[in-house]
């Protein structure tokens, strides 16, 4: 819960310093603050993935994750439910108040980065992904807070919940890992970091959602092994 406590934490902080500076910020400084936070994520990645001592299974269990996520369309479901919620909350959102609650929390909440954070930090104790998610929220809360107000700094909450509870029923799974395991699930989720700060450029688009099975497959693997 470490890394979800500090993501609530950094949001919360970034609020408060946008409400100071209700001006706003000039678009070329948050470009270039994206771009190098963008970078950090695919270093942050590639070092995790690094941590995988077979290749090859690393390698299996992407491919294998991406067609089962693909079959299962993961990725649609997750932008289905975004729409849904920015659709229907935003109903209720006639004040700034609850615009900025509504939109900061889709942000924050509807990614693949939460997902892959937190259950890295639920079954592998591995805060990284989330420690850089909350450099990412609590920087993204400050330009946010300055144009909504203060209903971006409660947004705190549902990120606190959602990624908390994912990473609550992951730690379940403690008992079934070994350092073999802890490795090879480190390296598949290092190289789905990765796609997601790729993604952050705006390079492409790759879609993380879909390949977010195959972090659970070295688990399993094992598990049946077993």
């Amino acid at each position: 819960m470490i890394g979800t406590l500090v993501n609530a934490a950094a949001i919360t902080a970034g609020g408060m310093v946008g409400l100071l500076l209700k001006k706003g910020i000039k678009d070329n400084y948050k470009t270039t603050i994206m771009q190098a936070i963008s970078l950090s994520v695919i270093l942050i990645g590639v070092r995790a993935a690094l941590n995988a001592a077979d290749l090859l299974g690393v390698i299996v269990c992407m491919v294998v994750g991406s067609l089962l996520g693909e079959a299962i369309k993961i990725e649609d479901h997750i932008e289905a439910l975004g729409a849904y919620a920015e659709k229907h909350l935003s109903r209720s959102a006639n004040g700034g108040f609850s615009k900025g609650l509504v939109t900061a929390s889709l942000v924050f909440c509807v990614g693949s980065m939460a997902i892959v954070g937190s259950l890295e930090s639920g079954l592998a104790g591995n805060h990284d992904t989330l420690f850089a998610k909350s450099l990412l929220d609590g920087i993204t809360s400050v330009i946010f807070a300055s144009t909504f107000g203060s209903g971006v700094i409660f947004s705190a909450a549902p990120v606190l919940f959602y990624q908390g509870a994912i990473t609550l029923g992951a730690s379940m799974l403690k008992p079934y890992l070994t350092a073999g395991v802890i490795a090879q699930m480190s390296g598949v989720g290092g190289l789905l970091i990765a796609a997601i700060g790729i993604n952050m450029l705006r390079l492409t688009h790759i879609k993380v959602g879909n390949m977010l099975p195959a972090i659970f497959l070295p688990l399993i693997y094992y598990m049946v092994m077993g």
